[in-house]
């Protein structure tokens, strides 16, 4: 066991972890001792409802972070990985906040039974990609967060984790209103061949998971395309690498994938 602690600016304070090797693989998991929230000062916090039309539930929850102030700032939507909106992607949203963004973290287990909610978004993922209900909710959530007051319209993306990285993946190739979109260890979208239309891309793997080949093949198809990308797979990391309230947190490969998250949203969204 090994306590390992550092500095974190952007959430001004001293994170920790213990860390433990596995032996057999040589992946590390990340036991938290100490994680504040990233604060809230200076930023507009609100639980919002987003109305929906032609879906099975008339609007579902989010959490919409801000900066103070009258913009026109980027905007971006967060989408969770399962099972549910979490304190994390809360956490994700407020950071993006703290760089001048509005962020809506979307919560696509709400306003619903959890088992249909379940249905709903394994249709999404597995038998109809890029055209299915959870896509045309993102798509009117990102109507929502384009319409409140300061954000800049013309510069929106998305981002997503695992299930939330499929989704975010898949918005990027049919929402021309998404300049920009970043994966965290998402599958790809069927047909592939329809990467060939997506907006830029910031894609981060974990080298030790089931969608690592995924990242793989989605570098390459996106080269193939001339699509503008930036895909990185990270040595010795496990799925949900970007969780801090998980033990496969990653914290280096964690600060590397936010800075480059951060540096490809600057420069396509401005």
């Amino acid at each position: 066991m090994q306590r390992v602690c550092w500095l974190d600016p952007e959430r001004r304070y001293n994170r920790c972890v213990t860390q433990q090797a596995t032996g057999a693989t040589g992946a590390h998991l990340y036991k938290h001792e100490s994680m504040a929230p990233t604060p809230t000062d200076g930023l507009k916090i609100q639980n919002v409802s987003v109305p929906l039309t032609n879906s099975s539930r008339k609007s579902i929850d989010a959490y919409l972070a801000s900066p103070q102030g009258n913009g026109p700032y980027p905007a971006v939507i967060v989408i969770h990985e399962m099972p549910a909106i979490s304190e994390n992607i809360r956490d994700i949203a407020r950071r993006f906040a703290m760089q001048g963004y509005a962020a809506l973290a979307v919560d696509l287990m709400s306003q619903a039974p959890v088992a249909v909610c379940m249905m709903r978004v394994m249709n999404g993922m597995m038998f109809n990609p890029l055209k299915n209900g959870i896509v045309a909710e993102l798509q009117q959530s990102l109507d929502f967060l384009q319409q409140q007051p300061g954000v800049d319209p013309k510069r929106v993306g998305v981002i997503g984790f695992c299930m939330g990285g499929t989704f975010a993946l898949q918005m990027a190739c049919t929402d021309k209103d998404v300049k920009a979109a970043s994966v965290f260890y998402g599958m790809n979208p069927r047909p592939f061949e329809a990467i060939a239309q997506a907006c830029p891309i910031v894609g981060s793997y974990p080298d030790k998971d089931f969608t690592t080949e995924a990242g793989r093949n989605l570098d390459k198809m996106l080269e193939r395309y001339n699509v503008p990308h930036d895909v990185k797979e990270y040595p010795n990391s496990l799925h949900s690498f970007f969780n801090d309230d998980k033990r496969s947190f990653n914290p280096e490969a964690s600060a590397d994938a936010w800075q480059r998250v951060l540096a490809f949203f600057k420069q396509h969204l401005g």
